[in-house]
């Protein structure tokens, strides 16, 4: 699980062009909506939506699946575990 956590915070990282952070920098259970984690906003939703489409063969389609899995690092790392078919 951590080699897939480690994994999700680079993907992200690098979807959507975070330069100057690490993966170090994400906390795993911080939110990553809002003032008190990194601060995405629904563009970023999108993006995060075609990073797990494309690669783990994710769909999400239901805006309030969309905001549960996004919770957290964490929180999308055991959504990508339990529903990747890649």
């Amino acid at each position: 699980m951590e080699n897939l956590i480690d994994e999700l915070k680079l993907k992200v990282i690098d979807a959507l062009n975070l330069e100057g952070m690490t993966p170090e920098d994400i906390s795993d259970d911080a939110p990553l909506f809002g003032d008190d984690g990194l601060g995405l906003d629904s563009i970023d939703v999108l993006e995060l939506i075609v990073l797990l489409e494309k690669n783990y063969g994710i769909k999400i389609t239901n805006p309030k699946e969309g905001k549960a899995v996004f919770r957290s690092i964490v929180v999308m790392a055991d959504y990508v575990k339990e529903h990747r078919t890649k």
